[in-house]
C-alpha cells in the first residue's frame, strides 16, 4: 500500500506538472488580456502532433520537440494576428462564441492532416527504463524528465513576472492596460506576447506528453476543462495559484481514481465500491473546486488589482 500511494502520488505530481504547463498561458491570457480562450486546449493538441511529425521525420524525439516548440509559437502569434485582436473589445460571449468555433476548425484540420488514428511516439531512448525511488519501487525515468521541466518552467515564469520588465508591464497590464497604454507601451505587441508565450507552454506540454499518450483529435478537449478549474481554485491571473492549483488538482483526481474504490470496499460490495469509486472519481475534482471557493470565492491566490 506504501508503494502504492507513492507511485500514484508521484503520478498525481507530474499530471499537476502537466496541467500547470496548460494553465500558466491561459491564466495570463484571461489575467492579462481578459480574453477568455476555448481553443487553448487545442494548442497543447498541435504541439503534440507537430512533436510527432518531426519525430518521425528526423527520427529525433529531441529533435522534434525542439521544432516543435518554436512552431507552436508561431502559431499562438497567427491566431492572434489573424483572430484573437479582434475580440479585444468584444464582449466574453463573442471570445466564447469563437474560440468555441475555432476549437471546432482546429480540431477538423488536425484530422484532415493527420487522420482520425491516434499517432504514438517511441520513448527516448536517453530517458527509457526506470529508476529506483523507494525500496525496490520504481518509476519511469520519462515521467521525471517531465516533473523537472514543469518545474524549471515555473521557476522561469515566476523570475520572468517578478524579476524583469516585461513582468513588470505584464503585471500593470493586468490592472490597468488603459495607464500602461498611455505611459507610452504598446499594449497589442505585448498582448501578443503573452498569446504567443500561452500557446508556447501549452504546445511544449502537448509535445513533452506524445510519448506517453497517443496524438489523437480532440485530445486537448479534457485538459482544457481541467485547465479551467485548475485557473478558478488558484486565482484568474496567477502564476502562483495556477502552480498550487495544477498539483492539487493532479494529487486529488489521481489519487481519487486509485483509492476511491479501496475506501469504498469497507462500506459496501466489492463490485459495488468499484463502481461507485469509478462514478465519483471524476467529481472529486469539482467538489474541491467548490469546497474552495465557498471559502475563497476568488481563488486561494487572487492578484491584487
Amino acid at each position: 500500500m506504501t508503494n502504492l500511494l507513492i507511485l500514484q502520488g508521484l503520478n498525481g505530481l507530474q499530471f499537476g506538472i502537466l496541467l500547470f504547463l496548460v494553465a500558466a498561458g491561459l491564466t495570463l491570457v484571461f489575467g492579462v488580456m481578459d480574453v477568455i480562450n476555448l481553443a487553448h486546449g487545442s494548442q497543447y493538441m498541435v504541439g503534440a502532433y507537430l512533436a510527432a511529425a518531426f519525430t518521425g521525420l528526423t527520427g529525433s524525439f529531441l529533435l522534434g520537440l525542439v521544432c516543435a516548440v518554436p512552431l507552436a509559437l508561431g502559431f499562438g502569434l497567427l491566431l492572434e494576428r489573424l483572430v484573437i485582436r479582434r475580440l479585444y473589445d468584444r464582449s466574453h460571449l463573442d471570445q466564447v462564441l469563437v474560440t468555441f468555433g475555432l476549437m471546432l476548425m482546429l480540431n477538423e484540420g488536425v484530422r484532415l492532416l493527420w487522420g482520425s488514428a491516434p499517432i504514438s511516439v517511441e520513448m527516448p531512448e536517453a530517458l527509457s527504463g526506470s529508476i529506483p525511488v523507494w525500496g525496490n519501487l520504481r518509476y519511469p525515468v520519462y515521467r521525471l524528465a517531465i516533473l523537472a521541466a514543469g518545474l524549471a518552467v515555473a521557476v522561469g515564469l515566476w523570475w520572468a513576472i517578478h524579476r524583469t520588465r516585461v513582468g513588470m508591464l505584464l503585471r500593470a497590464g493586468a490592472s490597468n492596460r488603459e495607464m500602461v497604454s498611455a505611459l507610452g507601451t504598446d499594449i497589442n505587441r505585448l498582448f501578443l506576447l503573452v498569446f504567443g508565450a500561452g500557446a508556447m507552454l501549452a504546445g511544449f506540454a502537448g509535445a513533452m506528453m506524445v510519448p506517453v499518450v497517443s496524438a489523437e483529435p480532440d485530445m486537448g478537449d479534457t485538459v482544457l476543462i481541467l485547465t479551467f478549474v485548475v485557473i478558478v481554485i488558484g486565482g484568474i491571473g496567477s502564476i502562483r495559484g495556477a502552480f498550487v492549483a495544477s498539483l492539487l488538482v493532479g494529487l486529488v483526481d489521481t489519487l481519487g481514481r486509485t483509492f476511491g474504490p479501496i475506501l469504498l470496499r469497507s462500506l459496501m460490495e466489492p463490485d459495488a465500491a468499484s463502481q461507485a469509486g469509478r462514478t465519483l472519481a471524476p467529481m472529486l475534482i469539482y467538489i474541491l473546486m467548490a469546497a474552495i471557493l465557498a471559502f475563497r470565492p476568488a481563488g486561494l491566490f487572487p492578484v491584487r488589482t
